[in-house]
């Protein structure tokens, strides 16, 4: 029979993606898990494997091909013995036995599966079922190893829902405002018109629910950096035989990831209906690239030393920069740095990014002066600290908790390595 190839989804937040190159052609046979295609999503240019085994009937989509949904059909498999001459739609059925009118072949019965068992089923049985609505857990396959095929779900009628308690309609939500729209505000004007990409989407998408649906709070400090910019120097000459060049934002680093081990609580991300807590510090950070940005985790910074955070960073900013990232190493991570010190930005607030229950802005270093323990004046270097954090997860004390924790690490930069 012949079943479409549908496009992946790779990542959560992917909804479209650019069909790069084809790995096969029409006629060729493929296994499970063979390579069949390269697929660009909103962060990556990623790999896609063939799920069922069968020959290539049609590729539907072109290489290069970009905008293409997910879900939608891209090539046609023949499976269960076709020939790559096979239409795309699914054969005519073969003639039955010779067997009395009257009688009809009787259907499999129906054997629940046991909780948690593999559910073996062609991907257009899938697609079948969940657009009736079918537990597949509820229906036999007639496939070979018992594997639900087509046949099985199109006659299958799903369960009548419970009827659902009345719910109060909301209010239709704002229709968006259209390209034209907005065009005729700038008429006879000049102006050059950029499409959006994948990415640009996925950020445009991701921030606007941040902001509409995250309950944002704003917790400010700031943090005396003199004693952390002279160790700096000091451990930068001991490290240079070894190449190693620690930057602040490896120290800003190490101070939230230890400062979440010792604010526990604070160590959570926003889970729908409850709230997950991390026994680790795994530490996102924010790092521009042309069109957008990506937020790599570096998994464990509690427990890696600052010249292995500071290589690791180093590492994953470069692959961001080329695209080269895989899902798991930008997805996860409970708490996220956005440093704008870099470039000039002396105080921001950050956006957080879900499920992260809060997001550090970093802002530049600047020589001010202040009141020494003394009494006298004196001229230090300080640094602007914004704490974004999401009310759902972090109240206001246990938030300012968490900032003082890395506001205490970062002014005695020397407690961080014992």
């Amino acid at each position: 029979m012949a079943v479409e190839i549908l496009m992946p989804a790779l990542s959560p937040t992917m909804e479209e993606g650019t069909l790069a190159k084809w790995l096969v052609k029409e006629g060729d046979a493929v296994k499970s898990g063979q390579i069949i295609a390269e697929i660009e999503t909103d962060k990556a240019t990623m790999e896609f494997e063939a799920v069922d085994e069968g020959v290539i009937g049609k590729l539907l989509v072109a290489e290069g091909t970009a905008g293409v949904k997910v879900n939608a059909a891209i090539a046609v498999l023949i499976e269960e013995g076709g020939s790559a001459e096979v239409a795309p739609a699914p054969k005519a059925a073969a003639p039955a036995p010779v067997a009395a009118p009257a009688v009809a072949t009787p259907a499999a019965p129906v054997v629940p599966k046991a909780a948690g068992a593999r559910i073996f089923a062609s991907p257009l049985a899938r697609r079948i079922a969940a657009d009736k609505g079918l537990d597949l857990a509820a229906i036999s396959g007639s496939g070979p190893h018992g594997r639900i095929v087509k046949a099985d779900v199109e006659g299958a009628v799903a369960k009548p829902a419970p009827a659902a308690a009345p719910v109060a309609v909301a209010a239709p939500a704002p229709a968006p405002v259209s390209a034209a729209t907005v065009a005729k505000l700038y008429e006879g004007r000049t102006y050059t018109e950029v499409p959006l990409d994948g990415m640009r989407r996925v950020i445009a998408a991701r921030l606007t629910e941040a902001k509409q649906t995250i309950p944002h709070f704003y917790l400010r400090r700031e943090v005396r950096l003199d004693a952390l910019l002279s160790f700096r120097e000091e451990l930068n000459r001991q490290l240079s035989a070894r190449g190693v060049k620690l930057s602040v934002n490896d120290f800003i680093i190490k101070a939230s990831a230890l400062a979440l081990q010792a604010v526990p609580a604070a160590n959570a991300v926003w889970a729908g209906d409850r709230v997950l807590q991390m026994q680790a510090s795994d530490v996102a950070v924010a790092v521009a690239i042309e069109g957008g940005l990506f937020t790599p985790v570096l998994q464990d910074a509690d427990t890696k030393s600052l010249s292995q955070l500071s290589a690791q960073m180093k590492d994953l900013a470069k692959r961001a920069r080329d695209r080269k990232l895989a899902p798991h190493e930008y997805q996860g991570g409970s708490f996220a740095i956005s440093n704008l010190g870099m470039m000039g930005i002396e105080s921001f607030d950050a956006v957080i990014n879900p499920p992260h229950g809060a997001i550090l802005a970093v802002g530049a270093g600047v020589k001010k002066p202040v009141v020494a323990a003394s009494g006298a004046i004196e001229v230090a270097t300080m640094m602007a600290l914004t704490l974004s954090v999401d009310h759902r997860v972090i109240d206001g004390a246990l938030g300012a908790e968490l900032l003082a924790a890395i506001v205490s690490n970062l002014e005695n930069p020397m407690a961080m390595l014992a």
